[in-house]
């Protein structure tokens, strides 16, 4: 047997190595699936290099191609020097900085200090490079909100227009809703178990969406105004929930004055280097003459390398955490911004409010942007695309499935997955029950996979009751508030698996990991195990239509502690569960 030399892989200074916290570091190493047997690291300082010692690692997560072998060390002087010893059958490989070297070769460990000048490095553990997103984070549960679509708690503020509730909306329909709304129902979501809140924009804007903002410094008055939002915090605080805003900072809207003032004085415009304009005069169609978001003429792109509008969207970002009290910004379009803007976005806002929650809207790998300098975490459309493979499309089975959240897991550091803003719902797609075809069954095990894995998850307004609606602007159907035309079984499903994720730690802190032995085809059994192993549930789905049953392991008691629907799922006997077709259970 002969280890694959090309699919090995390790990166200093990366989710392959980096700090944990303030003491320790945590080594990663890829390799092919099944190809090692064993691999350890030696460890040492390199001032010190005879004091250096061999640390087993371990196999802790597996997709479609390769293994990913892990460990902690805890370098006593900060400074650590590393390399991997390869184990395939009679192989026994060194891999350093410099690449592979044959152990029969080459016995590094006694080969003396320049030989350790090879080495991988992790020259010293400064706490200012250890990520380090908001405590709070991990524990919470978010709930989304399209203010104009979530309640109409002060009718006198409706714009012209206005229809009325309910109902399939147009792009330009307008139904009312407003920050009192929302207000008016937090003993609502207080009751359902919400944590956090994140509010679409509610900046000064001609639609109902506000992604085209006009002016940053003021609540648009079909919502409110900057007392109302005051109060609305304050409420929430006073419920144990934080709030969250959305930040619109890749551009603004063709009304925002600098934008008209360029599109009136040309070259000649003060604001001319505020936007990215390529011909004048302005041109809107049939393609806009200046950047936009997508082609849409009405959002034309900032230019956030120009420090006149760097200055203005921090100093406005700070002056609402500083007037308002909120608890972090969403960041939309965070990728099409530039690294720079938001590394001085981020120093600003946490010195501001240390706490502050920083959540970019990438819909892929996000590493660039999660190194601890710029965004604590971002939207986890990756995890949404998992489940909806596996429960709308089932285009991938249930190895396939884990072998995908495997791969999404790794990328990033541990305390950074630990906040990772999951999501099976947004203002942008269409809503869970319309992607499942209407199937209540598999809404409730999707809302299972959501709310028991590693990450921070988020409803979108309306799921939680069973709301329906495709793409957009269909998805942002005003809220059901009529109880009768509600999915009560489906709100008790999720007020159950709430309260079930804040009573065990390992929910929220835990590892996770999958039991292949256990799941495959229609089958998804998963692991939490929190730090200390006191606490430990394990989850199962079944998304096909018949019965199965699944192995209990010795450590497991077989206590049941969640179904998704009564009579779905029972203990069989010491050693297995029996769960029911499109039905989830989780037990202690």
């Amino acid at each position: 047997m002969t280890v694959q030399r090309e699919a090995i892989h390790h990166e200093p200074k990366s989710n392959y190595a980096y700090a944990l916290d303030e003491e320790r570091i945590q080594l990663r190493l890829r390799c092919k699936k099944g190809d090692l047997d064993d691999c350890t690291v030696i460890v040492a300082d390199k001032f010190d290099w005879p004091s250096r010692e061999t640390v087993s690692m371990e196999l802790v997560r597996s997709d479609a191609q390769f293994d990913y072998w892990q460990t902690t060390v805890k370098p006593e002087y900060k400074r650590l020097v590393y390399a991997f010893q390869l184990t395939a059958g009679d192989e026994v490989l060194w891999l350093t900085e410099w690449g592979f070297e044959s152990a029969t070769e080459n016995d590094l460990p006694t080969a003396g200090k320049d030989r350790s000048l090879h080495y991988f490095e992790y020259p010293y553990l400064n706490a200012a490079d250890v990520i380090s997103p908001p405590e709070w984070v991990g524990d919470a549960v978010f709930y989304q909100i399209f203010p104009e679509r979530f309640a109409n708690g002060n009718p006198d503020l409706d714009p012209e227009g206005v229809e009325e509730w309910g109902g399939k909306p147009a792009q330009d329909s307008f139904y009312g809703g407003d920050l009192q709304g929302i207000i008016d129902n937090l003993d609502y979501l207080a009751e359902l178990g919400i944590t956090a809140l994140y509010l679409t924009p509610i900046f000064a804007s001609e639609s109902n969406h506000k992604y085209n903002i006009t002016d940053y410094e003021q609540v648009d008055q079909q919502f409110g105004d900057q007392e109302t939002l005051s109060r609305l915090v304050d409420a929430a605080h006073n419920r144990g929930m934080r709030v969250v805003l959305d930040a619109v900072f890749n551009h603004c809207g063709r009304h925002f004055e600098p934008f008209q003032d360029v599109i009136e004085h040309g070259r000649d415009s003060e604001y001319v280097d505020w936007f990215h304009v390529n011909s004048f005069p302005i041109q809107f169609e049939p393609r806009p003459s200046y950047d936009t978001f997508g082609f849409e003429s009405y959002m034309p792109k900032l230019n956030t390398e120009n420090p006149e509008v760097k200055s203005y969207l921090i100093e406005t970002a700070i002056n609402w955490i500083e007037q308002t009290d909120i608890d972090g910004w969403r960041l939309d379009v965070a990728d099409e911004v530039d690294h720079q803007f938001w590394r001085e976005f981020r120093q600003a806002i946490k010195s501001v409010k240390p706490e502050a929650y920083i959540v970019g809207e990438v819909w892929h790998d996000a590493r660039p942007w999660l190194q601890g300098d710029q965004f604590d975490a971002v939207m986890n459309y990756p995890f949404l695309y998992a489940v909806d493979g596996f429960l709308g499309e089932e285009s991938i089975d249930g190895e396939t499935f884990a072998n995908k959240i495997n791969r999404f897991l790794i990328r990033y550091a541990d305390q950074t997955n630990e906040v990772l803003f999951n999501l099976l719902g947004s203002h942008d797609i269409a809503r869970m029950r319309h992607r499942y075809d209407g199937s209540n069954r598999t809404v409730q095990i999707a809302m299972l996979l959501l709310l028991t894995s590693r990450g921070t998850p988020c409803l979108y307004y309306g799921d939680e009751i069973g709301m329906t609606g495709g793409d957009d602007p269909d998805c942002r159907r005003p809220m059901i508030w009529d109880d009768e035309s509600q999915d009560r079984v489906l709100h008790r499903n999720v007020s159950e698996l709430i309260k079930l994720r804040a009573d065990h730690r390992s929910l929220r802190r835990g590892s996770l990991t999958f039991c292949r032995e256990r799941s495959g085809d229609d089958i998804v059994v998963y692991r939490r195990v929190d730090e200390g192993g006191e606490d430990t549930v394990t989850v199962a789905v079944n998304r096909g239509k018949t019965p199965v049953s699944i192995s209990v392991k010795e450590d497991e008691t077989g206590s049941l502690c969640f179904t998704t629907s009564p009579d779905v799922a029972s203990i069989n006997s010491a050693e297995s569960i029996d769960i029911a077709g499109l039905a989830g259970a989780v037990w202690e």
